[in-house]
């Protein structure tokens, strides 16, 4: 059995749809982990949106999807939680031009009001109740997948929705010894550049994996297979690409792959 675990998608639907296609997934067996932020920024959230909703429905038991910050800022505005959806830094004018076909413009405190009330119309109710239902955290025999990150190493069972979702910590990414732990959230460059491996460009130091290679028009969108450490990519422009990593892998995950290996005998 492997798991697949894809990054941060961002309303790219072509590269997700291009990645799911170079996957070797057994379905029956195999587990598909989105680490979350399926919207905002990208050219068809709507569209990337409805496939994973789709997969996570026709295969519940395989195919999990956590909440990212993106999703969690959506309902807190549609919850009149905070605003912070609406920043322009968030990418979140995006969905909701894609969703109700008109520009996010906000003037007025009744603009404010007039864009929620038209983004909770337009957004499938489905779409919305699935964002709500997505859990902070999954966990397999190969690892732990997180959003974010975990609150100064700990289980995310113990770690605060806050930590999991929205972390930026640097201790997590150079100090973090425990099992291993998959995460989106923060762009691998902006990650220290000591676990930065090869020019696929994902993050690996001690347990801490990061996958989230990016979102520019020359950024993957990447998608980490375990135990055997495979990474498959898709570009912007159509272009794809393969990397079976084999150096700079910590001896916490070198030990996932030889027990792996020693099941499969």
């Amino acid at each position: 059995m492997k798991t697949f675990v894809v990054g941060d998608i961002h309303g790219r639907c072509a590269q997700l749809a291009g990645v799911l296609d170079m996957l070797p997934r057994e379905e029956s067996t195999d587990k598909l982990v989105f680490l979350g932020d399926l919207i905002d920024r990208g050219p068809d959230v709507p569209g990337c949106v409805e496939q994973v909703l789709t997969l996570c429905s026709a295969n519940p038991e395989n195919v999990i999807c956590l909440r990212g910050n993106h999703e969690q800022m959506l309902l807190d505005f549609l919850d009149e939680a905070n605003m912070i959806w609406v920043e322009t830094a968030t990418g979140g004018e995006r969905t909701f031009e894609q969703y109700t076909e008109r520009p996010l413009r906000l003037r007025t405190a009744a603009d404010f009001d007039n864009a929620r009330d038209l983004i909770a119309e337009k957004i499938p109710a489905n779409q919305i109740e699935f964002f709500r239902q997505r859990p902070l955290y999954h966990e397999d025999e190969y690892a732990l997948y997180v959003h974010a990150g975990l609150e100064n190493g700990k289980h995310p069972r113990e770690s605060s929705p806050h930590a999991l979702l929205w972390t930026r910590d640097m201790d997590f990414y150079k100090s973090y010894y425990g099992k291993p732990c998959v995460f989106g959230h923060t762009p691998t460059p902006f990650l220290p550049w000591r676990g930065r491996v090869g020019r696929h460009g994902i993050y690996v130091f001690n347990s801490a994996i990061g996958i989230d290679t990016g979102y520019n028009l020359q950024s993957p969108l990447t998608c980490l297979s375990l135990p055997d450490f495979t990474l498959y990519q898709t570009f912007a422009d159509g272009r794809n690409a393969t990397h079976q990593i084999t150096s700079f892998i910590p001896e916490t995950l070198k030990e996932m792959q030889r027990k792996a290996a020693t099941n499969e005998v």
